[in-house]
């Protein structure tokens, strides 16, 4: 038998991204905070990127749907060539922005330098610790303890591993422990929160028994208020109890919380939706994202060639075709964010107007079908993007939920049905707050049936407690 070498032809198709597309697809994905991240690093490695300086702030304005630039979709067929017609887009998109002169012996400010820094649990801790003028020993072992802390201010290991880790017995350990225990915040270096609530009450003057033994002994008693076990086990009366915990109210449960090193963060909208007149309208917050153009410099150096080495006009013109395609994928992101949030006023009027309360169900088929997209582009503008509307703001995502039939056979949103069951414990006797079988009595009256194990679904995603847990004696 004979081996030999043969070519044949096959026709076949593929489905190939392009490195455009891709980029388009991963603009649309990001958050707010993300773009500006990465056009910040697409503008430090492109060096034909700028930004425009506007010499007067501008308003948000509604995105200009006759934009050929911001309409056209960004598909697979879309190509370079040599036949880009590079005169008329950098005349277009490109800007010599406004050049200004600065001398280098005159220096901004650092305005880092008068930012105040946030001290931790640690530092804190440690400060102490040192002005309490430990030995060398103590205070080797207070660095381990504080390094044993958990994000609430309770020590995690055990005493006789920190006394193996320090070498030390476990007699010092312990003693300079409870020296640490008197250090602010209180109840700070507890081993649970059992001892971080009776360091507390000490170190406040509560020289109650009553509030000693709860404390000690009926913690899971009183997070179930089990008011009359209590009373009955320790002989005493349901209002003595009731007055012992609302001093254990006062008490600080997780004393670490208030040095925690977890800034807030605070969201900024992609999108304001303002009513005027009877209509709502839709503005892009462009604030932050910086407005780039194409450098003149190297768009002349590409149009007319000048004295450049064939190797630096070849990089030229693959940074200006990166250029094009990134500001070309950022309209195209504005187009798109636009678009999705207009369909989204459009099927939501009812909550613009009167509320959460009245949100249709919808789903992302709904928005994908009347702006003409697929759904996966719809749910990659909706991660992440956040709307300023007449009732607070809100993620995109939040508008899509999903449908319950009421009994009448018309449906309601779930996100409605959530905000109902809010509504009855807000408004329910702390005596005799409403069990889930009772919710689902009330919303059967409102026309809406679902079982009582839906109601605590909700309820847990809600972070509402049992109604055992909800009782006030």
């Amino acid at each position: 038998m004979a081996f030999e070498l043969q070519q044949n032809l096959k026709l076949q198709q593929q489905l190939v991204m392009t490195p455009q597309l891709q980029m388009a697809i991963k603009l649309l994905q990001l958050s707010r905070l993300e773009l500006v991240e990465m056009v910040q690093q697409e503008m430090e490695n492109n060096p034909t990127l700028e930004e425009t300086e506007n010499e007067e702030p501008t308003e948000d304005v509604p995105v200009d749907t006759t934009d050929d630039l911001s309409a056209r979709e960004v598909s697979m067929d879309e190509t370079f060539d040599e036949r880009l017609d590079w005169h008329h887009y950098m005349d277009e998109y490109s800007s010599t922005g406004k050049v200004h002169y600065e001398s280098e012996s005159r220096e901004a400010p650092n305005y880092e330098a008068f930012t105040a820094s946030k001290t931790n649990l640690a530092d804190h801790l440690r400060w102490q610790l040192l002005m309490s003028q430990p030995t060398p020993a103590e205070e080797m072992i207070g660095c381990i303890i504080i390094g044993n802390l958990n994000k609430f201010g309770f020590v995690d290991d055990s005493l006789e591993d920190i006394a193996a880790n320090a070498g030390e017995p476990v007699e010092k350990i312990e003693e300079v422990l409870l020296r640490m225990q008197s250090f602010d915040p209180p109840g700070i270096c507890a081993r649970n929160l059992s001892e971080s609530l009776l360091i507390q009450a000490r170190l406040l003057g509560i020289d109650s028994p009553l509030v000693t033994a709860l404390i000690s002994n009926h913690l899971k008693d009183l997070e179930s208020k089990r008011y009359a076990l209590i009373a009955k086990t320790l002989k005493t009366d349901v209002n003595a109890i009731v007055a012992a915990v609302e001093l254990i109210r006062t008490l600080d449960p997780r004393p670490g919380d208030r040095h925690g090193e977890d800034d807030q963060i605070y969201i900024t909208p992609d999108v304001y939706v303002q009513k005027e007149g009877n209509d709502y309208i839709v503005y892009l917050n462009d604030d932050d994202i910086p407005q780039l153009h194409v450098n003149s410099y190297y768009r002349n150096a590409v149009r007319k060639g000048g004295e450049i080495t064939p190797e630096a006009r070849a990089y030229l013109k693959d940074r200006l075709r990166s250029a094009e395609w990134l500001i070309k994928s950022i309209q195209q992101r504005k187009k798109t964010i636009f678009n999705v949030m207009t369909s989204i006023v459009k099927f939501q009027r009812d909550f613009f107007d009167k509320g959460i309360a009245h949100l249709k169900p919808m789903v992302l088929r709904n928005v994908a079908e009347d702006i003409d997209m697929h759904e996966s582009t719809i749910s990659r503008v909706t991660t992440n993007k956040y709307a300023h509307t007449p009732h607070g703001i809100f993620e995109l995502k939040f508008f899509f939920n999903s449908s319950i039939n009421r009994c009448n056979g018309e449906t309601i949103a779930s996100a409605s049905v959530q905000e109902k069951i809010r509504g009855f414990v807000s408004c329910e006797d702390p005596k005799k707050p409403y069990s889930d079988q009772k919710i689902a009595a009330l919303l059967e009256k409102a026309g809406i049936r679902i079982a009582r194990r839906t109601i605590a679904k909700y309820r847990e995603s809600m972070g509402i407690l049992p109604s055992s847990k909800r009782k006030h004696p």
